[in-house]
């Protein structure tokens, strides 16, 4: 039987192009506690950012910032041998330019989940990890450092005295080590909803899970949203952002 608990779901947002891209983010917000918004490195710009950020605004979604390696061209995925300073540098230009447009809307940025390959880097080199949560810290040190649950991200975050946010996919298939399947290997991604709800709702049952991610630049990821937060309502999890603060209007 499942223990009466609450977890936040989180959506990447903010990555797809035009009015169409608006409009599917406007949607999947509406299912989700938390927003990762991507801020320049991967995708988006002052329009989209601003644009998320109201979204958010509009839905009581808790919002956050998704930086990541500069690189536009490959979306982010492609590993990177790039020092850890500067990918740090980069990582807060991206966050003080999601800060500073929030701000300027009357919300305020919470957490900061690291995108794709930079995520996936940071989980497993202790260097770079270190370098991206004090860059965090050093921006502002009550940010959540969002992180995949038992990776070097995490022990980072909480060496630097940030709090973290353990986090799990609900779309995304995962190897036997904890990592995530590469996305170059057939399977790795869900795009039946019904798989995503049923992976969603065990991880919740883990108890070490603060956070469910679903990826918004995927076709199916309003289906998968909507069918994610049912699956969990229906076994007795409710779904809350426990970090998320009040907007300064």
């Amino acid at each position: 039987m499942t223990a009466a608990r609450a977890i936040d779901i989180n959506c990447d947002v903010g990555e797809l192009p035009g009015p169409q891209g608006r409009s599917a983010d406007r949607e999947l917000i509406g299912f989700v506690s938390s927003v990762n918004i991507a801020c320049g490195g991967h995708a988006g710009d002052d329009e989209t950012m601003a644009a998320t950020v109201r979204a958010a605004l509009s839905s009581g979604a808790a919002i956050g910032a998704h930086p990541s390696y500069v690189d536009r061209e490959g979306f982010g995925r492609r590993p990177r041998a790039q020092d850890a300073r500067d990918a740090a540098r980069a990582l807060r230009t991206q966050l003080d330019a999601l800060r500073a447009i929030a701000t300027s809307l009357g919300a305020e940025v919470a957490h900061v989940k690291p995108h794709g390959a930079l995520y996936n880097d940071a989980a497993v080199d202790p260097e770079l990890a270190d370098a991206l949560a004090l860059a965090i810290r050093e921006a502002d040190k009550s940010l959540v450092l969002v992180g995949l649950a038992g990776s070097e991200l995490l022990r980072a975050g909480r060496s630097a005295g940030l709090r973290v946010a353990a986090e799990g996919f609900c779309d995304r298939a995962y190897e036997p080590d904890g990592s995530l399947r590469s996305r170059a290997l057939p399977g790795s991604v869900f795009a039946a909803p019904d798989a995503a709800a049923r992976q969603a709702v065990t991880l919740a049952q883990r108890g070490d899970i603060a956070t469910l991610c679903i990826h918004g630049d995927e076709p199916t990821a309003v289906a998968v949203a909507r069918a994610v937060r049912a699956a969990l309502l229906r076994s007795g999890v409710s779904v809350a952002c426990p970090w998320a603060r009040e907007t300064i209007i």
